[in-house]
């Protein structure tokens, strides 16, 4: 990439090399039939599954102020815009931890402002995204990016290992919360109760290492010394879709005799309720 710090020059470029190819990517992607199906199914629950795990992280970290819900609906919309005139159609976009750490820093600061508080912190948030947008939106007309070319492998390798600790991390910290009560939830329930916390967690643990382990099997389906050709290719490129909705079926298994919350499902607002309102509106 070259170097170059003149206003504009940059995206100039970037636009030059994307009109290039810019028609031949919807070209490509209408005539490649059924086979554009694996990649999108794939690309699709590499981008729910974190969006949710994170937003129903950032529920409990902000009092229920942002939710899965938002979440899934700016990662959409961000999605859609950064499909159709982005210049890396391969980026998968959606909520990481780092961002998840800096909303609990931004509520956790403004909640026990006077001039701020918990109804002020979805405007001053906003605010605070305009003025970030603003500053990448000057980076990027000074070609700022192209200092990457300063930074070798390494670095980029260990943010990477940040990255994945991170998401480890959440994984881990999601299953222990599986043998405690949540927060602002009532702790006389007989589904938290000691008995059933435990078979709560222990249930957690078999669902998530089952779909951990029958996932990462059926990407290497194609090297199975069982079944046909197409039975192996189909597993390869639909398994981890498939396991997800397999496990998730399994997880509604336990109906008789068993309290309700068990299994803990994620708790979000209805979109189309008449309060629904009150998670959009920012002031």
């Amino acid at each position: 990439m070259e170097e170059t710090f003149v206003p504009f020059r940059g995206i100039k470029n970037d636009l030059k090399g994307r009109l290039l190819c810019y028609k031949q990517d919807w070209i490509g992607g209408l005539r490649s039939g059924i086979r554009i199906l694996a990649p999108t199914t794939y690309i699709f629950f590499a981008s729910a599954i974190p969006v949710i795990s994170f937003g129903e992280q950032l529920e409990r970290n902000t009092d229920g102020t942002l939710t899965a819900v938002q979440t899934l609906a700016s990662t959409a919309l961000c999605g859609v815009i950064h499909s159709l005139i982005g210049g890396q159609p391969l980026l998968i976009l959606g909520v990481a931890e780092p961002t998840v750490l800096m909303y609990t820093f931004m509520f956790d600061f403004a909640k026990d402002r006077k001039d701020l508080g918990q109804k002020l912190f979805l405007a001053w948030t906003g605010w605070v995204c305009v003025w970030t947008a603003l500053l990448l939106f000057l980076l990027a007309v000074l070609g700022a990016c192209s200092i990457i070319n300063r930074f070798t492998r390494l670095a980029g390798e260990l943010f990477g290992l940040l990255i994945a600790m991170l998401f480890m991390q959440q994984a881990i910290r999601g299953v222990v919360e599986e043998f405690r009560i949540p927060r602002r939830q009532n702790p006389s329930d007989t589904a938290f109760q000691p008995p059933w916390r435990f078979g709560n967690g222990m249930f957690a643990l078999v669902l998530s290492f089952g779909l951990l382990l029958t996932a990462l099997r059926s990407r290497k389906a194609r090297s199975w010394r069982y079944g046909t050709g197409w039975l192996r290719g189909f597993v390869a490129d639909y398994g981890v879709p498939l396991m997800v909705l397999v496990w998730t079926a399994v997880s509604y298994i336990p109906t008789n005799d068993v309290p309700k919350g068990i299994p803990r499902r994620l708790q979000s607002p209805n979109p189309w309720s008449g309060g629904a309102y009150s998670n959009w509106t920012v002031i």
